[in-house]
């Protein structure tokens, strides 16, 4: 490599070739090229509309930018690694279009708040795509949930039966986990969506610059209060992996259910063959591959987290090299939650069935509605700690004859204790045990129909 850098005359030779490798970010930060070029023009703008340029200055780095990007777009422009990274690219490329005039672009800006500017208006795109997926997979759980609001399911705690439930109930609650993350990165975009630009390399600069005007012009809710935070704050994109990972979180959890859901011992779903793959050498296998990559690729968002963290708790102000690391770990984070969202809703949508007949012979083939005995003598005034023990001895005994609570005679009930009557066996069956349970956001049917509507609600507005 032997082209002289782009900056000042302080400098008399080039760079070692493998320093020049080893310091170059084009190979990923052209991803932010579009952004960029965004910020340059709007850059170039405020430039005239303070009168630091001229108004047909900024007209020609305005349409020389545009050039840049419809040559990126149509593969005519491909910086190579002697170009730095993106910005010093753009701006090779601007004065080989339009001369002497594109070295004024750089006016009153730093790569500081220019590289601050870019992945801002990057990731708050992002966000808004990753919402939208967000979104869809919600649908596809309302979908599965509104055909399923009487289908129970056997709930779990420990991995342990524990009482049956509403199915619907259950999507719900990845339904109410998803609704946490929109949320969420709605309230990180806000904070995403505050301009660095005009904070220079770190104390602002001595041009008449107007920074709101570029803030309007790329849509920008604020600006920063303070040059040196405004260079070196990447809080944003910390809350972001953290909102990702949260996301992966839910997604992996989910994951982990399907995959048992789908084995032959639980067998409550099956999958289909355009969500499945098989073994290379056992014929027989369908194996779950989607939950198992998406709960495989938690780990890798969690990483780029911790990464992250770990990046900035030494960065003395301001801008440090160390910040160009935030970019690939940024991006894969992105891209990552993106894929496992549209892989996680296609399967859902389109590549797993409910099998309701086992799904109904699981909740009738255990003592998960031992509480609804204890509950029933509770009722009619015998001690819930008292009706507890009482109903631990009956399983225990039970479990001993081979029996379950369903097939205990009304006389053997009324020896266990004379508050039993014919009707506990009403209590005692499994859609009667879940729609017993309506106190608010529970498993009752009328509950879930009532959180179905407020769901629907929600992915509507």
């Amino acid at each position: 490599m032997t082209e002289k850098k782009t900056w000042s005359d302080r400098f008399e030779g080039t760079l070692h070739p493998a320093i020049a490798r080893f310091n170059a970010s084009i190979g990923f930060d052209i991803e932010l090229i579009e952004y960029d070029i965004t910020g340059s023009i709007a850059h170039a703008k405020m430039l005239a509309h303070t009168g630091i340029i001229e108004r047909s200055e900024a007209g020609q780095l305005v349409a020389g930018l545009e050039q840049i990007r419809q040559e990126y777009r149509n593969g005519k422009f491909n910086p190579g690694i002697e170009q730095e990274d993106v910005h010093f690219a753009v701006e090779r490329r601007l004065i080989e279009i339009v001369g002497d005039v594109g070295k004024k672009l750089h006016t009153a800006r730093s790569r500081n708040d220019q590289v601050g500017t870019d992945i801002r208006l990057y990731l708050r795109d992002r966000i808004d795509e990753i919402r939208h997926r967000l979104r869809q997979f919600q649908r596809v759980l309302l979908r599965h949930a509104e055909a399923r609001v009487e289908t129970l399911i056997p709930g779990y705690t420990h991995l342990q039966r524990a009482q049956p439930i509403s199915l619907a109930h259950h999507l719900l609650a990845y339904f109410q986990m998803a609704q946490r993350d929109w949320e969420r990165l709605g309230e990180i975009r806000s904070r995403t969506n505050i301009l660095p630009l005009g904070c220079g390399a770190l104390a602002g600069t001595t041009f008449p610059i107007d920074r709101q005007y570029s803030a309007n012009l790329l849509g920008f809710e604020g600006v920063y209060g303070n040059s040196l935070d405004g260079v070196s704050d990447r809080d944003f994109a910390i809350e972001f992996l953290g909102a990702a990972s949260l996301i992966m979180v839910h997604l992996s959890r989910l994951s982990e259910e399907i995959i048992l859901w789908a084995s032959q011992e639980f067998n409550f779903v099956t999958l289909k063959d355009s969500c499945a793959t098989g073994s290379s050498i056992m014929p027989q296998k369908k194996n779950p591959d989607v939950p198992e990559l998406v709960r495989g690729k938690s780990g890798r968002v969690f990483g780029h987290l911790q990464g992250m963290l770990v990046l900035m708790k030494g960065l003395p102000l301001a801008y440090n090299k160390d910040l160009q690391e935030d970019k690939e770990a940024l991006f894969d984070a992105v891209k990552t939650v993106r894929a496992c969202l549209e892989a996680i809703t296609i399967l859902l949508d389109e590549g797993l069935e409910f099998r309701d007949e086992r799904l109904a012979e699981a909740v009738s083939e255990d003592f998960s509605n031992a509480t609804d005995v204890a509950d029933y003598l509770a009722a009619r005034g015998v001690p819930f700690r008292e009706a507890y023990n009482l109903v631990g001895k009956v399983v225990k005994t039970s479990l001993a004859a081979g029996k379950l609570l369903k097939d205990l005679t009304l006389e053997e009930w009324k020896q266990l204790h004379p508050a039993f009557e014919g009707d506990i066996y009403e209590a005692i069956a499994p859609k009667q045990v879940v729609a017993a349970r309506n106190s608010y956001g529970g498993t009752g049917f009328e509950q879930v129909r009532q959180a179905l509507a407020t769901a629907k609600s929600l992915v509507e507005n």
